[in-house]
C-alpha cells in the first residue's frame, strides 16, 4: 500500500471522492451530482442505487486524476449526509424502497404522537435528541409500517438497516462488513449515548427489529476491506463519521469550547463539550463529536435545514441567479434601506425552533425589491440562524464564556461577503481555513491517522491553518435592530403564530 489515502464524501445533493496525498494535500477529485425526488410535498427521496453508482463513478474519476494506482491508496475514509435511512435485502443487498432523505418530514404526525405520549423525555435523556422527523428511526418505522411485510421480514433477519455509510459499507465490501460507527448510530433515535448501545426500549417504542441494525464501532476503527473488483485493489475502510463530525474532526475541534459550523445544502454548529454530556435546556442537541478509541467526546449541536439550498432556490427556483458565486456581489449591491427578511422554512424551522409545520415566507418587500435584495436575505438568512444557535449554545454551556470564534466550511464560505456579515450579526471572529474540504479531510485523517499515514491527533491539530479571519465591522445599533427584525420575522412564520 502507498501513501495515499481516499476519502469518500457522500452528500445531500452530490457524492465526492478525493484523493489526499501523505501531506494531506488534495491530488485528485470526483463529483457527480444524483436526483432529487419529491413524491409528494414535504417528502425527499433518494434512490440508493443512484448513490451507488455515483460513489463508484467518483472513485474512479479522483483516482485516475491523481494519476495512482488504486493499491497506492492506504486507507479509505468515509463521510456521509446523516439521518438518511436505507433498507436492502441482506441476501441480494437491493433497497426495498428509495432512501428516505433527511430533509423528508412525512413523520411528522407520528412524532407528534409520541410527544402526546410523553415519549419525548425519554428520547432526549438517551439520545440527547428530540421527536422530530429530520431523524431516522421515525423514517424507519414508517418504512416497516407502510411496505408490506417489512416489519416481519426484519424480525427475520432478512433486512438490513443503514444510514447512507453503512449501505455504501456493505456494498464496498461485497456484504461482508454490517457496520456503522458511533457519531451516524447517534442520529438515529434509536441508540443511547451514555451506554454507547443500542437502546432496547426505544426500539420498541419505535417498533424496530433489533436484528435488522449495524455493529456500532469508533470512528477510527476497522469497517472492513473492498472487493478487489470494484475498482481495482483490496483497500481497508478504517475511518467513519457523519458529515458534521467529519468536519468537527477536519476542523481540528479537539478541544471543548471549540466551535465549528459547516455551511452547505444546511447549516449545522457543532461546539465540542469534551466528556460533558450537556443536556440542553434551549432545544439544541446533545450528540457524540466522535469516539475515538473507546472515549466519547460530545457536542452541542445547533440544525439548520436551508443554508445553500435557499440560495439553490434562487437559481433553480426563482431562476434569479445562474450560479451561487453570483449571489455575494448582487447582496452587496443590494439598497440598504430596504430590510428584507427571508425565513426558509421550506422543509420546517430546525433549531432552536423545532416546528416541522413552519413554512418559509419573505417580510418587508416594497415595490422596490429586486434579485439583489432577494440575494441578500438568503445570504442573510443563513447568518441570523446561526447567531440564534450560538445564543442558544452560550446559554447552555458557560465554560467557554462568550469569546466565541467560530471556524467555518462548506461552500458558501467561499463568498468574503456572507463570511463578513456572518461576523457583524454574530459580534464574533470568523475563521476560514486554507482547506475548504473539511468534511473529507476529517473523514481522512480518522483512516489515515489509523493507517499510519497522517499524524496523530495534535500533529493534526498543530497543521490546521487559516485563510482569513472575518472580524465584526458593524455597530452596536445597527445589529441589535436587524436582529429584532429577524425575530420578529421568524415569530410571525413559527405555525403557532
Amino acid at each position: 500500500m502507498g501513501g495515499y489515502v481516499l476519502a469518500i464524501d457522500q452528500g445531500t445533493t452530490s457524492s465526492r471522492a478525493i484523493v489526499f496525498d501523505s501531506q494531506m494535500k488534495v491530488v485528485g477529485t470526483g463529483q457527480k451530482e444524483f436526483s432529487q425526488i419529491y413524491p409528494r410535498p414535504g417528502w425527499v427521496e433518494h434512490d440508493p442505487e443512484e448513490i451507488w453508482d455515483s460513489v463508484v463513478e467518483t472513485i474512479r474519476t479522483a483516482i485516475a486524476k491523481a494519476k495512482i494506482k488504486p493499491s497506492d491508496i492506504a486507507a479509505i475514509g468515509i463521510t456521509n449526509q446523516r439521518e438518511t435511512v436505507v433498507v436492502w435485502e441482506r441476501d441480494s443487498g437491493a433497497p426495498i424502497q428509495n432512501a428516505i432523505v433527511w430533509q423528508d418530514r412525512r413523520t411528522a404526525s407520528y412524532c407528534d404522537k409520541l410527544k402526546r405520549q410523553e415519549l419525548e423525555r425519554r428520547f432526549t435523556r438517551k439520545t440527547g435528541l428530540l421527536l422530530d422527523p429530520y431523524f431516522s428511526g421515525t423514517k424507519l418505522s414508517w418504512m416497516l409500517a407502510n411496505l408490506k411485510g417489512a416489519r416481519a421480514r426484519a424480525a427475520k433477519g432478512e433486512l438490513c438497516f443503514g444510514t447512507i455509510d453503512t449501505f455504501l459499507i456493505w456494498r464496498l465490501t461485497g456484504g461482508k462488513s454490517f457496520v456503522t460507527d458511533a457519531t451516524n448510530a447517534s442520529r438515529t433515535l434509536m441508540f443511547n449515548i451514555a451506554t454507547n448501545e443500542w437502546d432496547a426500549e426505544l426500539l420498541d417504542i419505535l417498533r424496530v427489529p433489533s436484528a435488522m441494525l449495524p455493529e456500532v464501532k469508533d470512528c477510527a476503527a476497522d469497517f472492513g476491506v473492498t472487493d478487489a473488483g470494484i475498482f481495482g485493489a483490496a483497500v481497508p475502510i478504517l475511518g467513519v463519521a457523519g458529515d458534521q463530525q467529519a468536519a468537527v474532526i477536519g476542523q481540528a475541534c479537539f478541544e471543548p469550547g471549540m466551535l465549528k459550523s459547516t455551511y452547505g445544502t444546511g447549516c449545522f454548529a457543532l461546539l465540542n463539550t469534551g466528556t460533558d454530556m450537556v443536556r440542553s435546556k434551549n432545544r439544541l442537541l446533545t450528540t457524540i463529536a466522535y469516539r475515538l478509541e473507546g472515549e466519547t467526546t460530545y457536542a452541542l449541536e445547533g440544525s439548520i435545514f436551508i443554508a445553500g439550498a435557499a440560495v439553490q432556490w434562487l437559481r433553480d427556483g426563482l431562476k434569479i441567479v445562474q450560479n451561487a458565486a453570483e449571489t455575494g456581489p448582487l447582496a452587496r449591491a443590494a439598497d440598504s434601506e430596504q430590510e428584507v427578511y427571508l425565513v426558509p422554512a421550506f422543509t420546517g424551522l430546525g433549531a432552536p425552533h423545532w416546528d416541522p409545520d413552519a413554512r418559509g415566507a419573505i417580510f418587508g418587500m416594497t415595490r422596490n425589491t429586486g434579485p439583489a435584495e432577494f440575494a441578500r436575505a438568503a445570504l442573510e438568512a443563513v447568518c441570523y440562524q446561526t447567531r440564534d444557535l450560538l445564543d442558544a449554545m452560550h446559554k447552555d454551556w458557560k465554560n467557554g464564556g462568550d469569546d466565541t470564534v467560530l471556524r467555518v466550511d462548506g461552500g458558501m464560505v467561499a463568498s468574503d461577503w456572507t463570511m463578513q456579515r456572518l461576523a457583524d450579526l454574530l459580534d464574533a471572529p470568523v475563521d476560514r481555513p486554507t482547506i475548504l474540504e473539511t468534511t473529507a479531510l476529517g473523514a481522512a485523517w480518522l483512516a489515515g491517522s489509523r493507517a499510519g499515514v497522517f499524524p496523530d491527533k495534535k500533529g493534526f491539530s498543530a497543521a490546521w491553518a487559516r485563510d482569513r479571519r472575518f472580524e465584526p465591522e458593524m455597530d452596536e445599533k445597527t445589529r441589535n435592530t436587524k436582529l429584532r427584525g429577524w425575530r420578529n420575522a421568524v415569530r410571525r412564520t413559527l405555525s403557532d403564530s
